[in-house]
Protein backbone atom coordinates (compact mmCIF):
# COMPACT_ATOMS: atom_id res chain seq x y z
CA UNK A 1 0.00 0.00 0.00
CA UNK A 2 1.44 3.56 -0.88
CA UNK A 3 1.23 6.12 1.46
CA UNK A 4 -1.76 7.91 1.48
CA UNK A 5 -1.37 12.16 0.67
CA UNK A 6 -3.25 14.39 2.46
CA UNK A 7 -3.81 18.15 1.71
CA UNK A 8 -6.70 20.18 3.34
CA UNK A 9 -8.07 22.52 1.38
CA UNK A 10 -8.51 24.92 4.77
CA UNK A 11 -4.67 24.95 4.40
CA UNK A 12 -2.40 26.76 1.86
CA UNK A 13 -2.34 24.17 -1.49
CA UNK A 14 1.16 22.55 -0.91
CA UNK A 15 3.92 23.11 -3.45
CA UNK A 16 6.59 20.70 -3.79
CA UNK A 17 5.56 18.52 -0.37
CA UNK A 18 2.02 17.33 1.11
CA UNK A 19 0.81 18.52 4.14
CA UNK A 20 0.36 15.18 5.96
CA UNK A 21 0.93 11.64 4.77
CA UNK A 22 -0.33 8.67 6.65
CA UNK A 23 1.15 5.07 5.94
CA UNK A 24 0.39 1.86 6.78
CA UNK A 25 3.02 -0.65 5.54
CA UNK A 26 5.27 -3.19 7.47
CA UNK A 27 8.71 -2.08 7.26
CA UNK A 28 10.03 1.98 8.04
CA UNK A 29 13.45 2.55 6.09
CA UNK A 30 15.27 5.41 7.47
CA UNK A 31 17.55 6.73 5.05
CA UNK A 32 21.11 8.44 5.71
CA UNK A 33 21.39 11.84 4.76
CA UNK A 34 23.11 12.04 1.09
CA UNK A 35 25.12 14.96 -0.30
CA UNK A 36 26.24 15.17 -3.91
CA UNK A 37 28.82 12.39 -3.44
CA UNK A 38 30.26 10.34 -6.05
CA UNK A 39 31.05 6.45 -5.81
CA UNK A 40 34.87 8.00 -4.82
CA UNK A 41 33.38 9.68 -2.20
CA UNK A 42 33.82 13.13 -3.91
CA UNK A 43 31.25 16.14 -4.08
CA UNK A 44 29.73 16.73 -7.74
CA UNK A 45 27.75 19.40 -9.20
CA UNK A 46 29.56 23.09 -8.54
CA UNK A 47 25.58 24.51 -8.42
CA UNK A 48 23.34 23.70 -5.88
CA UNK A 49 20.47 21.96 -8.68
CA UNK A 50 23.62 20.13 -9.77
CA UNK A 51 24.55 18.99 -6.22
CA UNK A 52 20.49 18.32 -5.26
CA UNK A 53 19.98 16.05 -8.32
CA UNK A 54 23.07 13.53 -7.38
CA UNK A 55 21.51 13.74 -3.35
CA UNK A 56 18.35 13.04 -4.59
CA UNK A 57 19.79 10.17 -6.85
CA UNK A 58 22.05 8.85 -4.01
CA UNK A 59 18.47 9.04 -2.14
CA UNK A 60 16.55 7.09 -3.92
CA UNK A 61 19.56 4.27 -4.39
CA UNK A 62 19.86 3.66 -0.94
CA UNK A 63 16.19 3.50 -1.08
CA UNK A 64 16.29 1.01 -3.43
CA UNK A 65 18.43 -1.08 -2.10
CA UNK A 66 16.59 -1.40 0.83
CA UNK A 67 13.80 -2.60 -1.44
CA UNK A 68 11.91 0.38 -1.49
CA UNK A 69 10.78 2.78 -4.51
CA UNK A 70 10.19 6.59 -4.70
CA UNK A 71 6.60 6.36 -3.80
CA UNK A 72 7.57 4.93 -0.52
CA UNK A 73 8.69 8.02 0.83
CA UNK A 74 6.93 9.32 3.58
CA UNK A 75 8.72 12.21 5.15
CA UNK A 76 11.70 13.97 3.16
CA UNK A 77 14.24 16.61 4.66
CA UNK A 78 16.18 18.77 2.44
CA UNK A 79 19.39 20.89 4.19
CA UNK A 80 20.89 23.44 2.09
CA UNK A 81 23.63 26.23 3.37
CA UNK A 82 21.75 28.63 1.31
CA UNK A 83 17.92 29.11 1.55
CA UNK A 84 17.64 32.14 -0.59
CA UNK A 85 19.41 30.16 -3.43
CA UNK A 86 17.39 27.01 -3.06
CA UNK A 87 13.85 29.36 -3.29
CA UNK A 88 15.51 30.52 -6.38
CA UNK A 89 15.70 27.50 -7.80
CA UNK A 90 12.86 25.73 -6.77
CA UNK A 91 10.89 25.30 -9.97
CA UNK A 92 14.50 23.83 -11.56
CA UNK A 93 14.54 21.34 -8.43
CA UNK A 94 10.76 20.37 -8.34
CA UNK A 95 11.65 19.39 -12.04
CA UNK A 96 14.25 16.99 -10.71
CA UNK A 97 12.37 15.89 -8.41
CA UNK A 98 9.52 14.66 -10.97
CA UNK A 99 12.28 13.17 -12.90
CA UNK A 100 13.56 11.35 -10.54
CA UNK A 101 10.90 10.90 -7.72
CA UNK A 102 7.53 11.32 -9.59
CA UNK A 103 4.92 13.65 -9.37
CA UNK A 104 4.03 12.67 -5.96
CA UNK A 105 5.95 14.51 -2.70
CA UNK A 106 6.25 13.13 0.97
CA UNK A 107 5.78 15.89 3.88
CA UNK A 108 8.56 17.73 3.51
CA UNK A 109 10.56 20.53 5.09
CA UNK A 110 14.10 22.53 4.15
CA UNK A 111 16.23 24.04 6.48
CA UNK A 112 18.41 26.38 6.67
CA UNK A 113 21.78 24.69 8.09
CA UNK A 114 25.37 26.96 8.88
CA UNK A 115 27.62 23.90 6.97
CA UNK A 116 27.47 20.27 6.06
CA UNK A 117 29.60 17.42 7.02
CA UNK A 118 31.30 18.21 3.56
CA UNK A 119 32.16 21.19 3.18
CA UNK A 120 32.03 21.69 -0.38
CA UNK A 121 28.37 20.29 -0.11
CA UNK A 122 25.51 22.79 -0.65
CA UNK A 123 22.37 20.82 0.21
CA UNK A 124 22.19 16.84 1.94
CA UNK A 125 18.68 14.89 1.68
CA UNK A 126 17.35 12.43 4.08
CA UNK A 127 14.35 10.62 4.73
CA UNK A 128 11.88 8.27 5.71
CA UNK A 129 9.82 5.47 3.65
CA UNK A 130 7.11 2.81 4.46
CA UNK A 131 7.34 0.17 2.88
CA UNK A 132 4.27 -2.26 2.38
Amino acid sequence: MRPLRTNPAELSPPKGFSHAVTTTGTRTVHLAGQTALDPEGRIVGGTLPEQFEQSLSNLLTALRAAGGEAGHLARVTVYTVDVPRYRSHARELGRTWHRLAGREYPAMAVLGVAALWDPEALVEIDGVAVLP
